[in-house]
Order: structure tokens, then sequence, then C-alpha cells
């Protein structure tokens, strides 16, 4: 990589410490040295190549087991923090921690992630474990925005057999809503989760506390999920209980939108035979949420979730797990998940 903001230029570095850097191009090995940082080795040629021919140069070489323990146990730490942020209700909506954190329960191994956004996909970052080497794609370090639609259409052509999940910021989504016209009409089905907190709010965090002002910042709660519906696609919206997604489209939590059968998830999700969150998500076996949603374990969506998952959280499973299912039936998806406030990633880096 290169040594530059996400490195604070190498303010990060301790002194002393012995720097070597490697990268294919002259001009990017040496960018942003003589400042904070001067490598004490500088290599051009292929970072990956020299990591394997370091590793077989080194037969039986270990880290100290000490140091080793000491990171397992900052990591364990941080997610010990993660998991009580997620467990925190926000004043309205919900709480994106929670919501990325169902969903890493439900990927499957074949699964592919695309990440277009700031805030949401920088929280997804710290939540949301890629499947298999080079099963996530993001917008790079400079945050080239607009990316999701056609890497998703990308990985879904090349690797017809994964399940494709796009994770939208709603202001990235602006640049690529209009693909589920391309999704539905070439018959591509992939599954896009969009972080609707109504803000650029990645920019917003640095932008108030430096400039005073949110100016520029501010967006709505809309209906993308009406928008993936009306160009032929299904469209769910999740919020907390008692929120009906805004504007009003949906009468319940997780109401789904493509076919107008019904008025809560599951109602018109395949053959419309259900009359309960889950009924006709899969084989249509159950009665209550949960059921034939996965493999069937538990009489009820909660036995997957955890002894002490809130309804909210049931809530979001089941609604993933619903578009799951629509997308296995080969029709694009759009869940437009309403999010509350969070401090997560107060302070993060963006101007």
């Amino acid at each position: 990589t290169v040594c530059d903001f996400r490195l604070s230029y190498g303010r990060l570095f301790g002194r002393g410490a012995a720097v070597v850097a490697v990268n294919r191009n002259r001009e990017q090995l040496l960018r942003n040295s003589d400042v904070f940082w001067t490598p004490r080795l500088a290599l051009q040629g292929d970072p990956a190549s020299l990591l394997v021919a370091l590793s077989r140069s080194l037969p039986g070489f270990g880290c100290p087991r000490p140091w080793l323990q000491r990171l397992r146990e900052a990591e364990e730490e941080k997610e010990r923090q993660n998991r009580a942020k997620a467990a925190v209700p926000p004043p309205c909506h919900l709480n994106p921690l929670m919501v990325l954190r169902a969903l890493d329960r439900l990927l499957p191994p074949q699964s592919l992630l695309v990440a277009d956004g700031g805030d949401f996909v920088g929280t997804a970052a710290y939540t949301v474990r890629p499947r298999q080497p080079r099963g996530w794609m993001d917008p790079g370090p400079f945050g080239t925005l607009g990316v999701g639609g056609g890497f998703a259409l990308g990985a879904k052509l090349c690797r017809p057999e994964a399940e494709v999940w796009v994770l939208f910021g709603d202001g990235s989504l602006g640049y690529s809503l209009m693909e589920f016209d391309t999704f539905v009409r070439h018959k591509v089905p992939v599954i896009a989760l969009v972080g609707n907190d109504a803000g650029w709010t990645q920019i917003s965090r640095e932008q108030l506390p430096l400039l005073g002002s949110a100016v520029g910042c501010g967006l709505s709660y809309s209906d993308y999920h009406a928008v993936a519906a009306a160009l032929g696609g299904r469209g769910f919206i999740l919020d907390s209980a008692g929120d009906n997604g805004g504007d009003g489209v949906g009468d319940s939590v997780g109401a789904s939108v493509g076919d107008g059968v019904g008025d809560s998830v599951g109602d018109g999700v395949g053959d419309g035979v259900g009359d309960s969150v889950g009924d006709g998500v899969g084989d249509g076996v159950g009665d209550s949420a949960g059921d034939s949603a996965g493999d069937g374990v538990g009489d009820s969506l909660g036995d997957s979730v955890g002894d002490g998952a809130g309804a909210s959280e049931r809530r979001v499973v089941a609604v993933l797990r619903a578009a799951q299912a629509e997308c296995h039936r080969g029709r694009p998806v759009l869940v437009n998940a309403l999010l509350g406030p969070s401090d997560f990633r107060q302070g993060s880096v963006s101007v």
C-alpha cells in the first residue's frame, strides 16, 4: 500500500521502527517519504511474491508467543466492545452494527461481498467477514464511490454460483440504483443491503467538528426499495419496531415491495402462501419466523439468533433470509435498512 492518510502519512510509525516499503510502481514506492518516515529498505516488486519468498526463506520461524497472545487478547477485547455496542438500540431506527452482525451470521461459504459506501462500509469492514480469498471488493484507498453496481454485475456473471451481496451507503447508492434495471433485464440476481442513515455520515463525522456545520451532508430516508421494485426487482424495508419506513410505504417492519401481495415479511415471497414472517421462504414448511429459513432447525427464529437477541434482531434476520430466498429464485433484491445514529466510527478520517 501507499503511506497515505490511512497511516497518517507515517506519523503512526514508532520512533526507530525499521520500515520496509514494497511496491510494483517506483513512484508509488517512495510517495510521501522523507517527511515523517524514511524506508530502511525500498523494494520495487510484487508484495505478495515477496512475502511468499520471505516465508520460504525462513523455515521454522515464528513470532514470539507473548506478542501473539497480546494481539489475540486485544482483538478479543475489541470484539467484546463491538458486541456491546451492537446491543444498544439507537433512539430511532436500527443499530448498524447489529444489522451487519446479523448479516455476517447468514452469509454462506460461496458468498462474495461488494462494498460501496463510507460510514456503513467502514462499519462492515469491522463486522462482516469475507468467506474466501478475493471475496471482498470495495472502492479502494481513495474511496471512489459508484463501483457497487458494476462490481456486483461482474462478480455475479463471473461467479454465477455465488451469492453476491452489495453493501451500499445511501449516498453511494445514488450512483448505482438504476443498475437494478440492468440486473433485471439481464437476469442477474444480486442482493443489495443499503445502510440508509439519511446522510453522508462519514463526511459529516469530520466536517461537523472541523467546520461547525454539516451543510451538504443531509439526505432523506428515501424509499430505495420501492425504486428497485419499480424496476422489476424485489424490495424490502427494514426498520425497528413500530416504524413503517419513513414515508409509510410498508404497513409493518420489513414490508416487501414487488408484487404487492403481502403486508409483512414473507407474504408474497415466492408463492405468497404464508401468513407470517418466514412462511414461503425456503420450502414453506414452517408456521413461524425461522421455520424453513436455512435448515429448518428450531421452532422459532430466536433459535438461530441467540438467547439474548431482541425483536429487532429477529426481524433483521427474517428479512435478510427472505432476501436470500428471493435471490435464489432469480430476482435481484434491495433491502433498505433504516439506521439510527451511531458513534461507532466517531473520529474517522474522511476529509
